[in-house]
């Protein structure tokens, strides 16, 4: 007699299938839901953000500042999701940190860079391109700026998304740009500072690249092709981490501390001659000491280089943080500040909870979208190490410097890119001159297949970048005119 407690062998079989089908439902389920983490948390901050300037703003135009506020939070995701690659990409590339460590750094200079030295006054009216007295009233002010911030926004992600590291400042000046035409006419536009904005799509890589391949030729020069590589190194790394600490401290002084003091361009140098002295005196026993013990070939010198260029990251982080906050929530404050006063002003004061606003979201959108740029900036375009990465980043404080003293509005973005294409292609260059030399010496030339395969810059990569450069400030200023269009014609 059959124990009826016992079940038939089939009925376990059948169970089994169903267990393992459940498996499958829930492993498809993860996978499916996976890519919406990010998306979600990101639309939960924005959804907050609008939730706490309608609970600190009780005014008939509540609406307007909950809409403004999310859109604000919306841009500075953006901002943190395809600007901040360009400080940390470098470093990742080289291996000095690993992505996550680059993301918490990133994100807690960002935050301090935009909270300390963000500035109490900033020039909402993207630098003065659109003079609002030309405006019809505050109704069409506010809408032009929620317009610029809005579709500066969504060019951001679109470029995010295509992986392409554009300028945040260049995208909220299309911005401004197309919708102040809409509301105030061509005459309300200074042409001539977009046309200083439209130059430096050149003049910022172009510097950028043209000073990282500077450093890099003197590091090969000076230490990487000469016998004693340990004794050229103990040498030459102080005297370039005084050169990176006093170009760093005139850049802080220029980019975050003027926001807290007025700085000129004379005292932003004197205040980096003094800690470049001070830092190459402290790193002279530092390097000292790291180098003992090391093998003298080039692999060892990475070692040596890899302190300071994570140094360099933060502190990038920290001036990107207090200089670019301002892209996210300098419309925003504008807005605001019409709203509550009734008048149109070119400067205004920025709350604290629309700084806190700015500064969060472009932490959380590192955070949760930073890393596929970080990459691209970092392994993508050229193979970086620690000295090629460093080049890039003292070259990105060097051009800030060099564009203040001749008076240029530059992108960090593109002097950080452009110094990764001028490594890139030095190294191109330096490796055919080489290969030519030693041909010529056994007798032998190169023949032209083996020359591209030599190639250490992607092309395509490099026409991405360029076509997303040029039409940034067209592009967001289309967009920003048909919004402005929309919201007019609801709103009357």
């Amino acid at each position: 007699m059959a124990d009826p407690t016992k079940k038939p062998v089939n009925q376990w079989k059948t169970l089994d299938k169903d267990l393992k089908r459940i498996g499958h439902l829930e492993e498809a389920t993860m996978f499916v839901s996976r890519p919406l983490i990010a998306p979600g948390l990101a639309l939960a901050f924005i959804v907050l953000a609008g939730v706490i300037s309608a609970m600190l703003m009780g005014s008939p135009w509540n609406f307007v500042v909950v809409a403004a506020a999310a859109i604000g939070a919306y841009m500075a995701l953006n901002i943190g999701a395809n600007d901040v690659a360009n400080n940390m990409g470098p470093a990742v590339g080289a291996n000095a940190l690993t992505l996550g460590g680059a993301l918490v750094i990133a994100a807690v200079f960002e935050t301090a860079g935009a909270l300390i030295a963000g500035g109490d006054v900033v020039k909402t009216v993207a630098k003065g391109i659109i003079d609002p007295g030309q405006v019809a009233d505050s109704a069409h002010f506010v809408w032009a700026m929620m317009s610029a911030l809005l579709a500066a926004a969504l060019w951001l992600n679109l470029a995010t998304w295509l992986g392409a590291p554009v300028s945040t400042t260049h995208s909220i000046v299309g911005g401004v740009v197309g919708a102040g035409i809409v509301a105030a006419g061509f005459g309300a536009v200074d042409w001539v500072g977009l046309g200083a904005i439209a130059a430096s799509w050149v003049i910022s890589p172009l510097l950028g690249g043209i000073i990282a391949a500077g450093f890099l030729w003197l590091i090969k020069v000076k230490i990487i092709y000469v016998d004693d590589k340990i004794g050229a190194a103990r040498k030459w790394v102080p005297i370039l981490i005084g050169i990176m600490a006093g170009a760093f401290a005139a850049y802080l002084a220029l980019k975050g501390l003027k926001q807290l003091i007025k700085i000129s361009l004379l005292q932003a140098i004197l205040i980096g001659v003094g800690f470049g002295i001070l830092s190459w005196l402290a790193s002279k026993p530092l390097i000292e000491r790291q180098s003992r013990g090391l093998e003298n070939r080039k692999k060892s010198l990475k070692t040596l280089f890899a302190l300071p260029l994570v140094v360099s990251a933060a502190l990038l982080s920290f001036a990107h943080g207090a200089n670019d906050v301002a892209n996210a929530v300098g419309p925003l404050a504008a807005i605001v500040h019409t709203i509550e006063m009734g008048d149109i002003a070119a400067k205004v004061q920025i709350p604290l909870w629309v700084m806190l606003t700015g500064a969060l979201g472009i932490s959380v959108g590192l955070l949760l979208f930073g890393p596929k740029l970080i990459k691209l900036v970092g392994s993508e375009i050229t193979k970086l190490n620690p000295m090629r990465a460093y080049c890039v980043a003292l070259s990105a404080a060097i051009t800030v410097i060099i564009a203040s003293w001749l008076g240029l509005p530059v992108s960090s973005t593109h002097i950080a890119v452009g110094g990764i294409f001028g490594v890139g292609f030095f190294r191109e260059w330096h490796a055919e001159r080489r290969a030519r030399q030693l041909g010529l010496s056994k007798g032998k030339v190169v023949p032209p297949e083996e020359r591209s395969r030599r190639l250490l810059v992607r092309r395509s990569h490099m026409l991405t970048v360029a076509a997303a450069w040029v039409v940034t400030v067209p592009a967001s200023a289309g967009l920003a005119a048909v919004l402005y269009l929309i919201l007019n014609a609801f709103a009357g």
